[in-house]
């Protein structure tokens, strides 16, 4: 196994256990590590602090897995899998009819950088952003499979689209364990079709889970506009939480189609809905007025050297969406990008709602779901952040 040794005063993020090692805090290295390899990181004084996967030319150049001494592998995947999986149970996910779908691996919430693992009505959806992951691919699915009767029958690797792109011209998606399945999940007692294979992400935005019920309580005899509304997973629970009229608009005719099927099969009647495939933005220059928004865009940024045009773009897009929000009305606003902050979200919806020229109140201030869980010791995996504004 290699070994990485870092400058003086820069292992003090690590000795706090911050799971990453920059490339600029690396003194030298010994037996040279390959993209993808395992390594051990030392202090400036020699003494060990770490085990992760090393990426050549990232900025992030480690991402560690282990605090402890291990050399990975099987029985390693398997404790974190398993963790991973109490976890789940312990906050009430596993084994309940009402909702079989939910995220089992959070990358760095979970102590497995690069690793994501979304859950499907018993089909793993494996999305690895390192090549040290991936190249665990097999154990992963082996692992997967030691949870328990029934948890996991079969794993679909989707890592093409997340991996750096010369590695990932190497690999192609395809199902490391099991065939395809039946292709719809159960929420919070909503059925939903979900496209693990060609959809977003992984399939669904299980991300929302939480919010989209939040939805509910605002929605009963109001008119709604779904915007970025990808497979319509705000619309099917307005419609189900007695709202009059929801609209679903994405770019995508795709999404529509999914958000048209996702309706469907929940039994709601073509006049309580419609849906339009037009860019976001330019539909609320001349759309009507709703009792309720939801605004839900892709990210804007997907590093720092995006982040300032990725703020002018949600202010855009929230000017927009505040003066179309009818007088009392609710409006759910969101930023998936990890380099906008909290703080910073907050301040550009507080320019949009100037520049709208309209007061508005904070109702709620929202995140991603405890099965997304963030590690105390990386704030950064705290992606998802959204507020519910009543404006005036």
């Amino acid at each position: 196994m290699s070994k990485i040794f870092l400058k003086p005063k820069k292992d003090e993020a690590l000795r706090r256990y911050h799971p990453w090692v920059f490339s600029g805090a690396i003194l030298r290295s010994e037996g040279n590590p390959k993209d993808g390899d395992t390594v051990e990181v030392f202090g400036p004084k020699g003494d060990y602090l770490a085990t992760g996967h090393f990426s050549e030319g990232s900025s992030i150049a480690v991402r560690v897995f282990s605090f402890e001494k291990t050399a990975g592998g099987l029985d390693f995947l398997v404790k974190k899998l398993g963790e991973a999986y109490q976890y789940r149970q312990r906050i009430g996910l596993i084994g309940k009819a009402h909702t079989t779908c939910f995220r089992l691996v959070h990358a760095e919430g979970d102590g497995l950088p690069g690793l994501i693992i979304d859950v499907y009505a018993g089909t793993a959806v494996v999305q690895c952003h390192s090549v040290g992951m991936h190249r665990q691919r097999e154990l992963i699915a082996a692992a997967l499979q030691q949870l328990g009767d029934g948890v996991v029958v079969a794993v679909f690797d989707k890592s093409k689209e997340t991996l750096p792109p010369n590695y990932a011209a190497t690999v192609s998606n395809g199902y490391l364990l099991g065939a395809s399945a039946a292709q719809e999940v159960m929420e919070n007692g909503h059925r939903f079709f979900v496209d693990w294979e060609t959809g977003q992400k992984t399939g669904f935005f299980l991300d929302q889970r939480d919010n989209r019920q939040l939805l509910g309580r605002y929605v009963e005899g109001k008119t709604v506009l779904n915007s970025f509304c990808y497979s319509g997973g705000f619309s099917v629970y307005a419609l189900a939480a007695g709202a009059s009229l929801v609209h679903s608009v994405d770019v995508s005719q795709k999404a529509i189609e999914w958000t048209k099927r996702n309706l469907e099969i929940n039994g709601f009647q073509p006049e309580m809905h419609h849906c339009i495939a037009d860019d976001v933005l330019k539909y609320l220059q001349n759309c009507p007025v709703y009792d309720v928004m939801v605004v839900d865009p892709p990210a804007f940024a997907k590093n720092i050297s995006k982040r300032h045009n990725a703020v002018q773009g949600y202010k855009r897009l929230n000017v927009a969406a505040i003066k179309k929000v009818a007088p009392g009305g609710i409006l759910l606003t969101f930023s998936c990008s990890q380099v906008v902050d909290r703080e910073l979200f907050y301040n550009t919806i507080t320019a949009a709602a100037i520049e709208a020229g309209r007061p508005v109140r904070v109702m709620h201030h929202l995140s991603q779901p405890p099965d997304h869980p963030v590690s105390l010791f990386h704030p950064e995996g705290s992606y998802l952040k959204g507020l519910v504004l009543y404006v005036e």
